[in-house]
């Protein structure tokens, strides 16, 4: 049985939308070599399902997924992914085996992980391709772009790790004004530049393994993830690393004329219909007290399904394609809305995300509302939403 209250994901959007990406960056940089894509399916492809979603992207062309970690990567194998599957995070020494279980590339982003990676491939007689992140203003996880020529000859000395990939990740992408953004480039370029460089040795390591492991490939470059992929071309490197625009949303305050569809939509139904006295409270602590007669819609989705608590100030729902005020406490299993002013009956349609009609209701608007960002809203979504795959 299925719940009144589902996720309905549209995986063509996200086919439409990996496409368009591509179209876009192939269409600004005219006659050169356009990046290729890193398609990010992290946090359960940012709550629409993360296997259903990382075989659609497959079937659309993507030859590169990215995970948060090789629990992830292994769920993503798990589900039939074919792809080579990046793991953006950090290791843990414990599940390092489960990098050579489900053929995953990893990201080394300290001397430690390094070591344990390079260990664990000895065990497992085994050249592993790795990507090398550095921080460049972040301050999470990275070599730090300015310590590159201490902490960078024994990675590049390890005997059993190729590089096949140098990123970092913009700290203020999203942020226009900030001069961290261009910071950030530079320091990168200066540290991929510093790596070429200085790879002599870790090639003549590899040259001296058996010839069927000795070939050095070179490596790419990425660091632009939505919002810098938005901002400045000058940061699309060799690939690039949307992650919000897959699912068809703009990372505010920013503007595109990517075209983009909307890939989910979360939708319930009216399980009943209260009406309350003039002076009485809806909810938990009567926060909402009615001014007069009004009617109210019952709908089976609450905090327990991702709802935030902040919807009843000023949140709306979609119903019989016009906006319900959400009133009184979003409960953990339950919202109210007011339907007074429209004909509905138990068995209505209810649009919490999406459109109905004419009317639209979408992440970065509610996001907006309660003061928050797209990506939470999305990632919040309940577990116990089935996602509905169309």
């Amino acid at each position: 049985m299925v719940r009144p209250t589902v996720a309905r994901v549209d995986l063509s959007a996200i086919q439409s939308n990996y496409r368009s990406i591509i179209d876009y960056v192939a269409a600004a940089r005219g006659g050169e070599r356009a990046p290729r894509v890193v398609a990010v399916v992290k946090a359960n492809a940012y709550g629409h399902g993360g296997g259903e979603v990382a075989r659609a992207l497959e079937d659309a062309g993507a030859d590169l997924l990215a995970c948060a970690d090789i629990e992830e990567g292994a769920a993503l194998r798990n589900a039939g992914v074919r792809a080579e599957i990046l793991v953006f995070g950090a290791l843990s020494v414990s599940a390092l085996d489960g990098l050579f279980d489900c053929r995953l590339t990893p990201t080394i982003s300290t001397p430690g992980a390094a070591r344990a990676v390079q260990a664990a491939a000895v065990r497992h007689r085994q050249i592993v391709r790795y990507h090398l992140k550095i921080d460049t203003g972040m301050n999470r996880l990275g070599f730090r772009f300015d310590n590159l020529s201490r902490t960078l000859p024994d990675l590049m000395a390890s005997g059993n790790l190729d590089l096949a990939g140098v990123y970092t990740h913009f700290a203020t992408a999203d942020d226009p004004e900030s001069k961290l953004f261009g910071e950030q480039r530079l320091r990168f370029e200066q540290a991929f530049d510093f790596i070429r460089k200085n790879r002599g040795e870790h090639r003549t390591r590899r040259e001296n393994l058996s010839s069927a492991n000795s070939a050095v490939s070179s490596f790419e470059t990425h660091a632009a993830n939505s919002a810098a992929l938005l901002r400045d071309s000058r940061v699309w490197y060799d690939r690039v690393r949307p992650g919000l625009l897959l699912y068809g949303i703009v990372p505010p305050p920013l503007a595109s004329t990517v075209q983009l569809r909307p890939a989910l939509s979360l939708v319930s139904r009216i399980v009943a219909v209260k009406g309350v006295r003039a002076g009485e409270g809806v909810g938990y602590g009567a926060k909402f007290k009615a001014e007069g007669p009004r009617a109210i819609a019952i709908v089976p989705a609450g905090y327990a399904d991702g709802l935030d608590l902040r919807l009843s100030k000023g949140g709306a729902v979609l119903i019989r394609g016009r906006r319900a005020p959400i009133v009184g406490s979003v409960c953990m299993d339950m919202l109210m809305a007011d339907v007074t002013a429209l004909d509905v009956s138990p068995g209505d349609e209810v649009v919490i995300i999406g459109s109905q009609g004419a009317e639209r209701i979408d992440v970065r608007e509610m996001a907006a509302q309660i003061g928050t960002i797209p990506w939470e809203i999305l990632c919040r979504i309940g577990t116990r939403i089935e996602r509905v795959y169309e």
